[in-house]
């Protein structure tokens, strides 16, 4: 056994050591108060020099925890793309604190309204193995710049990351701000059962559903972050080429274990032979050696190896014809390395497997297609993916297939093209995710909006509501009806849709 595949010994703890310290971090934040923005801001800070401090020990831990990850592939993945979204929320924190002021006209009368954005309290986040750093750190950085104390549930499929995590963060924060939990599924049950502020999951739809169901217990609102078989459109006007080149490339980032690869493509009938041919032509370029390429990630553990091998075993066995793209020599998969080659299987039908699993490998399934309309009901009939791609020209059968699907998020001709704006929401639809982070979008998803009205006025504006009930308070209810009553039918004939 490699020291890549020895097992890890990481710090568990129980339910009852997980409520101490959410305890703790809530009286904390009540004694304290709402954090102000120097410490919002701060707080972020320290979050951003953990990362960046620690860079090459985080990037080490991750290699060994996945047997070949290479630093140039953690660094892009896990550290470089938190940057900007990072430094984003930070720029705006200020803006975002600002309280609402509603009703303006209403204070020279003696009447205040206003929206003010309170923190919640404490956060939990349960953290995925595929990103294990990053898609912690980035949460984490919204709870905070909301005015929130964290705690955070480290992947057990990942234990070196973890532990370090665990390590590193008392050395950045006072465990009242930022904790950090390791140990296995039972820590992870434990923690998604307190009675959090909030719970942030990243993970599959599977799990999801048992956090969600925990969470609910105590009434504590969840994001959740899964995934799904994202859809890719090679429209008919597409250079085939091109996109068949970058749908190859971004099937291969971090070895296919990404939310957002893309997991089928559908390419017209006439063109699927070009579109494979160039798929094949551009990983044998990428990878003329996989065994030995320290640039060709592994699969994070056998569990998964053995997944995706039996994904693509079950689809030849079922008829699908299956290609494997490796280089001369090399027999693949090799359980060893946990290397499975860059393969297209067509012909699928929903007999087998990998026809409704999220594949999460380095797997590519291409159909061809006659319709638009016959891709769009294929897409529809299917639980919303996290990302839907589209190759091709910005036209109407671009515009139609946006409107008439359901996804997370749409990208065009570029891999996760869109979580390229730093401010853009980021979050699944249905069976791929409930919630929303990143930018903006994340601030809120940690923060309640907290409306606060005051008046001076010599009279009660809702005390009418209570009885007795005057005369002309009865007439004045009837006439709002009547009124409201003529200009809704009014509308509707105005519409000519008056059912």
């Amino acid at each position: 056994m490699s020291t890549a595949e020895r097992p890890l010994d990481t710090v568990a703890v129980s339910r009852d050591e997980l409520v101490a310290v959410l305890d703790r971090q809530r009286k904390a934040f009540v004694a304290d108060g709402p954090a102000n923005l120097a410490t919002r801001l701060n707080r972020i800070d320290r979050l951003l020099a953990m990362v960046l401090d620690n860079t090459d020990a985080f990037v080490d831990a991750m290699a060994a925890d996945f047997g070949t990850r290479s630093r140039a592939a953690s660094l892009f993945t896990e550290v470089v793309g938190m940057i900007p979204v990072i430094e984003h929320t930070r720029a705006n924190v200020a803006k975002w604190m600002r309280p609402t002021t509603m009703m303006r006209a209403g204070r020279l009368f003696g009447l205040r309204a206003e929206v003010e954005v309170a923190p919640l309290g404490v956060v939990g986040i349960i953290g995925p193995w595929n990103f294990p750093l990053n898609l912690v750190v980035l949460p984490a950085s919204a709870a905070f710049a909301a005015g929130n104390r964290v705690m955070i549930k480290m992947s057990e499929v990942t234990p070196r990351t973890a532990e370090l995590m665990r390590t590193t963060a008392p050395k950045y924060f006072d465990a009242l701000e930022l904790d950090v939990t390791t140990g296995g599924p039972d820590v992870a049950a434990a923690f998604s059962t307190l009675p959090f502020d909030h719970l942030f999951f990243t993970g599959s739809p599977s799990v999801g559903a048992m956090v969600q169901r925990a969470a609910a217990q105590n009434l504590v609102p969840v994001t959740l972050e899964l995934g799904g078989k994202n859809p890719v459109v090679v429209a008919p006007g597409a250079d085939v080429t091109r996109s068949a080149a970058r749908i190859a490339q971004a099937r291969m980032v971090n070895g296919g274990q990404v939310c957002v690869c893309p997991d089928y493509v559908f390419v017209p009938d006439d063109r699927v032979e070009s579109f494979v041919d160039v798929a094949a032509a551009t990983w044998r370029g990428m990878f003329p050696a996989i065994i030995s390429n320290a640039d060709y990630c592994s699969s994070v553990n056998e569990a998964n190896f053995d997944r995706v091998v039996s994904l693509i075993d079950d689809a030849r066995a079922n008829g699908a014809r299956v290609d494997v793209i490796a280089p001369p020599g090399e027999a693949l998969p090799d359980r060893t390395s946990r290397k499975i080659a860059p393969t297209i299987v067509r012909g699928i039908d929903d007999t087998m497997r990998i026809a409704a699993e999220e594949v999460f490998g380095p797997v590519l399934t291409v159909m061809g297609y006659s319709h638009l309309a016959d891709v769009i009901d294929h897409i529809n009939a299917r639980p919303a993916p996290l990302v839907a791609y589209w190759y091709g020209p910005d036209g109407d059968d671009f515009r139609h297939f946006i409107r008439n699907t359901r996804s997370g998020g749409v990208a065009r001709n570029d891999f996760a093209a869109q979580m390229i704006p730093s401010a853009a929401p980021f979050g699944g639809v249905g069976r791929s995710g409930m919630g929303a982070y990143h930018g903006k979008a994340g601030f809120d998803t940690f923060s309640h909006q907290r409306t606060v009205v005051g008046t001076d006025l010599p009279f009660s504006m809702t005390g009418s509501a209570a009885p007795p009930f005057s005369r002309p308070m009865r007439a004045y209810a009837d006439l709002s009806l009547r009124m409201a009553r003529r200009r809704t039918n009014r509308r509707l004939r105005a519409s000519g849709r008056n059912a």
